[in-house]
């Protein structure tokens, strides 16, 4: 059984995250693949409320996105995620990024979603069944499960914790989606536990959020569990694969 953690980010541009460290946490924790995505850092800045885009931007995100690629390239156990910005580059995704990252939090820039290349770029991941890593507002988080409808996997990382939070998405019905995912990244073991008792092992992917979370001791939370070998294989390896079309190398 290969254990992936299924949230990192790797990054040389604006952080210092490198492959090289990347792997040698992985080492120390006993893991042996990763999802890679771009630092925040790399994609827009997160600091400044009336970011506008320009030149200089795009091509940092350019560069963030395929080192991942380059990564994945040489090494099968590394899947690079897409990290998509407001000029929503549908034609990076025929590239064989694994996922796509969505990410903004409260009081940073917002997605243009009603920019109709938004929308175009929606269609071409629902297209190619790429899952979705979901980190928004709650207000968001609502509406982009509704907006994409089932048609490709959303995984909401922290269990919530930063979408809103686990007991409100639970009170919002959001748990309950077919194809609605969660990540163990720094949520507590309640969480983890009261998801895996009300909707079982194959919802739940094991992943530490690095360098916010050290690998080794995000998966200890996961060992806490006690979970059955199977159940334990589900969370720590074979859903991520799964969503990711990479059954084949569990």
């Amino acid at each position: 059984m290969k254990i992936i953690d299924s949230h990192m980010h790797c990054g040389i541009q604006n952080a210092d995250q490198p492959i090289e460290l990347i792997r040698a946490y992985l080492d120390r924790a006993g893991i042996q693949g990763a999802c890679l995505y771009p630092p925040v850092e790399d994609i827009y800045d997160r600091y400044d409320s009336d970011f506008e885009d320009n030149a200089r931007w795009v091509a940092c995100r350019q560069m963030a996105n395929e080192y991942l690629l380059d990564i994945q390239q040489r090494d099968p156990d590394i899947h690079a995620y897409f990290f998509v910005w407001n000029d929503f580059r549908k034609g990076e995704l025929k590239k064989g990024y694994r996922g796509v990252k969505w990410h903004r939090h409260d009081n940073e820039p917002v997605y243009h979603y009603e920019d109709p290349a938004c929308e175009a770029f929606l269609e071409e991941v629902c297209r190619l069944r790429l899952p979705i890593v979901l980190e928004e507002s709650f207000r968001n988080t609502l509406y982009f499960i509704e907006r994409v409808a089932g048609r490709t996997p959303i995984i909401i990382p922290h269990l919530g914790g930063l979408n809103g939070g686990f007991d409100a998405l639970f009170e919002a019905g959001v748990w309950e989606g077919e194809t609605v995912y969660a990540d163990t990244a720094l949520a507590s073991t309640r969480d983890m536990g009261i998801f895996l008792k009300r909707y079982g092992s194959r919802k739940l992917l094991f992943g530490s959020d690095f360098p916010f979370g050290i690998p080794s001791s995000e998966l200890s939370k996961v060992h806490r569990l006690g979970l059955k070998d199977d159940d334990f294989e589900n969370v720590v390896s074979r859903n991520v694969l799964r969503l990711i079309g990479q059954e084949d190398r569990s």
